[in-house]
């Protein structure tokens, strides 16, 4: 049974799933706040063996690369004017700038001594690959934050909107150039450990392999959340557009498969596929499941419906996720050995973040304009 909240109108629906979701998002503050108090010992199955664990490689490493679809869609529709996808531009990059909120906020858990997380914007470390993603993250998501401004602006703080479209082509171009470094980079920090990642995820192309998949995996994303938001909100986007949008995904995926076997080739690293171990039935898995499948979808007729464009959008998530997974733990796990598995409370901080943003998308997609922006374009222009 939904019920509909209104305070000086602002509206916010609630149904038995977002009370749910709420009691989540709690819990995992309440942990969070536990962990900031008491340490990461505490609350983390992390050690100095495995210092590393599901914050870093599922809502860092991964959340970034999910959270890719707003400067993928932000290059096709204000670069390169492409105006049938206006439709599904600032829902992505709302989804964006959450994705990467809650990418700060995972690392900010995951420092040893979170009160120190103000060092490296006043002590450079120019030799770090992690000193240039926190700065990029940093300032990309504060130039996300003011891009939302124009959105904020039509319904609040209205004598802002025409000067901050004065900037928003700067701030567009900015905000393109800045993920391709730090998607890169993420994938950098992983060739300094050739004695230790399986040979089958370790590559001197690791920065390309992510940057690639950050990209095509931003319209998969598109595609799974206007399915489900439009279910929400009752806006369904034309198929004709997403199928599009994942042909672009396609054919960077085919280059990506190409090249990941190329490489493999290369290094004489391609018969550990076959060897029946489980790096090497993982990667298979990943391959499979996240790019293989997924091209077949994108390029066939399943692609022309609703069932296909989210099955595409699902598999691809689920095989970029796979796929960061298996560099953090599968392929590190014959050097460091057992010893790791996330603790109860790890999963909760994740699970509550991916539940508190949703809330915090559902209220502002039903109280700003996000949904059909595109299509009243269109409008106006005819």
């Amino acid at each position: 049974m939904a019920s509909q909240v209104q305070v000086k109108g602002w509206s916010y629906k609630i149904t038995p799933a977002r009370i749910v979701m709420a009691a989540l998002a709690a819990l995992a503050a309440a942990i969070a706040v536990y962990r900031l108090c008491t340490g990461l010992g505490t609350v983390s199955n992390l050690s100095d063996e495995w210092p590393w664990g599901l914050w870093i490689g599922f809502d860092v490493l991964t959340g970034v690369a999910l959270a890719g679809g707003g400067y993928g869609t932000a290059l096709l529709v204000h670069v390169l004017h492409i105006e049938k996808f206006n439709v599904i531009a600032r829902s992505a990059m709302l989804t964006s700038l959450l994705g990467y909120l809650l990418v700060l906020i995972g690392l900010f858990l995951d420092i040893g001594q979170w009160f120190n997380f103000w060092r490296p914007f006043v002590s450079w470390g120019y030799h770090s690959v992690l000193f240039e993603v926190f700065w990029c993250v940093s300032i990309y998501t504060t130039v996300q934050m003011i891009e939302f401004g124009e959105i904020a602006t039509e319904r609040i703080g209205k004598k802002w909107h025409k000067p901050l479209m004065k900037i928003m082509p700067f701030l567009f171009i900015l905000g393109i150039l800045l993920p391709t470094l730090h998607q890169s980079s993420l994938g950098g920090l992983y060739i300094i450990a050739v004695d230790k990642l399986h040979p089958l995820w370790w590559s001197m192309l690791l920065p390309v392999f992510f940057l690639m998949s950050s990209f095509f995996v931003g319209p998969a994303m598109v595609c799974v959340e206007t399915t489900l938001a439009g279910k929400a909100l009752n806006h369904q986007v034309d198929p004709k557009i997403l199928r599009s949008l994942i042909r672009i995904s396609g054919v960077v995926m085919i280059l990506y498969l190409l090249l990941k076997f190329g490489d493999l080739i290369h290094r004489d690293a391609l018969g550990y596929i076959f060897t029946g171990s489980l790096e090497g039935n993982m990667f298979l898995l990943e391959m499979v499941v996240g790019v293989i499948i997924p091209i077949i979808i994108c390029f066939g007729p399943w692609s022309k419906t609703r069932a296909g464009l989210f099955t595409f959008g699902v598999l691809t998530a689920i095989g970029l996720v796979i796929n960061r997974m298996n560099v953090v733990f599968t392929g590190m796990y014959q050097a460091l050995g057992p010893g790791y598995f996330p603790s109860w409370m790890e999963f909760a901080v994740t699970i509550g973040l991916v539940s508190g943003a949703v809330l915090v998308y559902l209220f502002i997609a039903e109280n700003f304009n996000i949904l059909g922006h595109g299509e009243e374009h269109q409008t106006e222009t005819a």
